[in-house]
Parts: C-alpha cells; structure tokens; sequence
C-alpha cells in the first residue's frame, strides 16, 4: 500500500464532473467513505470501533489498556468542495502508521486513525458536528433536531442510515482511550508558499462562529405587482450583504454570507422570506464580537461558536523538533482537532502546504513531494510520541 494507491482509491467518492465533491453527512457518498475507511482498517489488521456520534477509530493497540496517540481528520465537504481538506489527514494517518511498521518501531502505547463525521456541517449547519458530540459541545437533542435544505432532521438522516439517533451524547468511554491527537491538514491558505516550506506546525485556531438571519417580506406576484407596493426581501438581503462587508472591513475581521434559502424561490414569485447564514471568523474574538455589535439590528441567530484555541504548546514543540525550524501558523479555520484541544485533549496540528492557497473549492492542491513529506513528518512525530 502506497500514499498514491490509497489516494486513488478514495479520490473518486462524491467528485463531481469539474472536479468539486459533495460528501455529505449520513448520505450514499458518506457510506461508501466509511466502508472505505473500513477496508483500509482491516487490511492493516486495525480494530475498528465507531463512538457515539458515529465517528470511526482504526486502532493498533488496545485503547482500553492504555490511552493512545491518534491522528486523523474527516471525510466529508463542503458543497464543491477540494480534494484534499480532511482526506490527506486521513490517508496521511495509514500512511505514516504503515512506515512505522515498515521501520519496526514497536509502539508502547496504542495509534490510532480517526475518522471524524460531518466536520464541514454541509449538511446540517453545525461544523464539526461528530467531534462537538463525543466532547459534549453539541446537545445531543439538538444535534438530533438540525434539518438539512430537503428539511430532513439528523435523527431522520442517522435512522436511514442504520444508526440510532438516541445513541447521540457526550462519549467519554471514548474520549478516555485518546492521551493525544495530531492532525495533519492541507493548508487552506498560502503561508507556506510565502514560506517556502513543504509542511508547517499549527499555533492557534481563530475564534468563529455561524449566525442565521432572518428577512421578512410578503410574497406576491412578479408581473403584477408594482415596484413601489412591494416587501421584497431580496432588497433587505442586498443590503444585509453590503453591511456584512462594511462590518468585517471596520473590525478587521473575514465575514462571509455563503447560503442562502428564499421562500417560495421561483422565478416569478417575489420572497415571501430569505434566511441567510452568517460566518464570522477573526484573529481576536473583540473582532468578531464588534461585526456582530454592527448588525444587531438583523437579530442573528448563533448557530454554533467556537472560541480561539491554542493548541498545545508542549505537544506543538514535539511536533516542531520533528522538522526543520519550521513555521507556526495560525489558521482561520475550524477543525476537529480544536474541538478537542477545548475538552482538554493535548492537541496538536501539522499544515502541508497548498500551492494554491484555494480551498473549499475544486481548485484545492497539494504535491504529492509535499504530501510525502508531511507523512514523514507525521510518522515522526507519531514515533516520538509513542515509544
């Protein structure tokens, strides 16, 4: 098994013709992952447990003796979303453990391989939804409640697909098996092109958040209806979205209205409502919370929130001592590995570099040379934890 065989088995899952993926939380393209995530477990005699929340451990070792080091990342995207955000950890994970076996290195404590479910929150609007489970972040009646844009519930969802949605709740069975966790991510971002390093060490990840909002108008009719007599609430949209800009400009903050839902949505129908989803993301959370002072009068309605998180300093300087003087950085987006990092999981994060600086977007890259090198990385550090 090869870093490049494995890669070419899982790259066809979910890719679209202008090569974006759609992998969705508890759909037909999430089963075929977690089947795949499966054979590549068995295939290298790794026991295969599944928590609460329904996400998957591949373990060298037994946990429930002695708590285990663990890497990984997720599966699932964004809607056209890139190859690589979540899956190079993944692969990465049975790639640095297969050159552990290679080398002989005989482990003292268990690896394991983690495979985080709906990390994007594609479906159901709550990012790293398996993580905020198992921690206790996300209720589980809430989480269980979430509808997706065809209005089917989580609950729904995990029952069509074999799962038991009232299993849903904070998991410390699983939890207690975890001593630590290294993940390894693309960069979303070009700083090690500014760099010129193949692989980086996470420092921080920003506070951010998700906000609905709500624009009331009153439906009528496109053709009939003059101008001046008309509620349109794409209007108050329009302007939301230029205030959203101001804002963001003002706070030196990133703020991004990206979904959308317009009822009745017809082409000759004026809205009767538009609900629009906010993500405001910052170095500092005064930043955020200053975006969010100047559109107050819009109601937003928090959806999740996740405030800055360094990850472990002592775990980061492991990581760094398996590179060369390498960069520290820190990132804007979310990760499951932050959700851990706040339940007290020594945590810690390894960046390849993206020579496009594009992510969330088919145009999302990575060299193999530098996918390679952030497994030797990984496989380093995993080896210096373990032994």
């Amino acid at each position: 098994m090869t870093f490049a065989s494995t890669w070419a088995d899982l790259a066809p899952v979910g890719r679209a013709p202008d090569g974006g993926y759609r992998r969705f939380a508890w759909t037909s393209e999430d089963h075929v992952l977690r089947e795949w995530f499966a054979g590549e477990a068995s295939a290298r005699g790794l026991d295969l447990t599944t928590d609460r929340a329904g996400n998957q451990w591949a373990w060298w070792g037994d946990p429930d003796v002695t708590p285990g080091v663990v890497t990984g990342s997720h599966l699932d995207s964004v809607p056209g979303g890139g190859a690589f955000d979540g899956p190079l950890g993944v692969v990465s994970g049975f790639a640095a453990l297969d050159a552990l076996r290679a080398k002989g290195v005989a482990p003292r404590r268990p690896l394991g391989i983690a495979h985080f479910v709906d990390e994007e929150g594609a479906r159901f609007g709550v990012a790293c939804a398996g993580s905020r489970l198992i921690t206790g972040a996300l209720d589980a009646d809430r989480a269980r409640g979430l509808r997706d844009a065809d209005g089917v519930t989580m609950g729904e969802a995990l029952q069509r697909a074999g799962r038991d949605p009232h299993a849903l709740g904070r998991d410390d069975e699983t939890l207690r098996r975890v001593a630590s966790f290294v993940e390894l991510h693309v960069e979303q971002g070009r700083g090690l092109v500014h760099t010129g390093d193949a692989v980086g060490v996470g420092r921080m990840i920003w506070p951010h958040g998700r906000w609905r909002v709500e624009l009331r108008g009153e439906a009528n009719h496109a053709g009939t209806t003059p101008l001046a007599d008309r509620r349109d609430p794409m209007l108050d949209l329009a302007a939301f979205i230029a205030h959203v800009r101001r804002a963001a400009d003002d706070a030196g903050a990133l703020a991004t209205v990206g979904k959308l839902h317009v009822d009745p949505n017809g082409v000759n129908a004026i809205p009767s409502q538009v609900t629009a989803w906010l993500d405001v993301r910052a170095e500092d959370e005064s930043a955020v919370r200053a975006v969010l002072a100047a559109l107050r009068d819009y109601a937003p309605a928090e959806e999740s929130w996740t405030p800055v998180t360094l990850l472990d300093s002592d775990l980061a300087d492991v990581v760094a001592g398996a590179l060369t003087d390498p960069p520290r950085l820190g990132t804007g987006a979310g990760h499951d590995a932050g959700i851990l990092a706040a339940a007290g999981v020594p945590t810690a994060m390894l960046f390849v570099r993206n020579p496009s600086g594009i992510s969330h977007a088919p145009g999302e890259d990575a060299d193999e040379a530098d996918c390679l090198a952030g497994i030797d990385a990984l496989a380093t550090v995993l080896e210096r934890l373990l032994t």
